[in-house]
């Protein structure tokens, strides 16, 4: 099973984090979703018939309304295109945001350049603006800029992917703790969105992954790098109203 965990890294409102699940991959229900006893709310709307696309943003509409109610939301997901959803949500509480993103894959592939065709490898080309054909403004999504987009690890990357990857200005670190901190570094008190793909873990410690990637990092580099950037970032965003 493929697992996204999703959190705002700003400690200014305090307390507990919120779950928030949405027990979806791309429009299809997965009704075995681990769900946690604490989750504040279960993202289950009633998708009408109709394109994959037209059920999706019904989908991350619902996403967006409930992590804007949130104090401090923390998404679990099936997919990486929810964050859509979540940025969207943060949006309407912060003019600026950055994005920290870790994952095995770039998830940078537009429809131009897609070998699979596969909308879950285009999230974050969808988050920086680079695929307006897909969603169009259904969620009023502000694009991230390149520059406030911290990409962790992506060893697994198709070749046009790689290189719209270099020709842009995300910021590409090692999934270490070190690399995570100094990027965050350069992006001032921008609260930050962190998203976490779980196949940037080692495949060998997670059997049953829908898209392993082979060595990588493991599991206690990654709780590293989760670590220091709610630290780091919530100290930069701490100072925001």
């Amino acid at each position: 099973m493929k697992k996204e965990r999703h959190l705002v890294a700003d400690h200014s409102t305090g307390g507990t984090w919120d779950p928030i699940v949405t027990p979806w991959h791309l429009d299809e229900h997965i009704p075995a979703f681990p769900v946690p006893a604490s989750a504040t709310e279960t993202i289950c709307p009633t998708l009408p018939a109709g394109s994959v696309l037209a059920r999706m943003s019904l989908l991350h509409q619902a996403v967006a309304d409930a992590v804007a109610r949130a104090a401090r939301p923390l998404l679990l997901s099936g997919d990486c295109p929810t964050a859509l959803g979540a940025v969207a949500g943060l949006q309407r509480r912060y003019h600026d945001l950055a994005v920290v993103w870790l994952d095995a894959h770039g998830d940078f592939n537009t429809p131009a350049i897609t070998i699979s065709g596969y909308l879950g490898g285009m999230a974050l080309a969808m988050l920086t603006g680079r695929t307006p054909e897909l969603f169009g403004d259904a969620l009023g999504l502000r694009p991230v800029a390149d520059t406030n987009v911290v990409l962790a690890d992506a060893r697994d990357l198709d070749p046009a992917e790689h290189d719209a990857l270099t020709l842009s200005q995300v910021r590409r670190v090692p999934a270490n703790p070190a690399a995570i901190t100094s990027a965050l570094g350069g992006l001032g008190r921008t609260p930050v969105y962190l998203h976490l793909d779980i196949d940037v873990i080692d495949s060998a410690q997670l059997p049953g992954l829908r898209f392993p990637s082979g060595p990588g990092p493991a599991l206690t580099q990654i709780e590293e790098c989760l670590a220091v950037t709610a630290l780091t970032a919530g100290a930069y965003s701490s100072h925001r109203s």
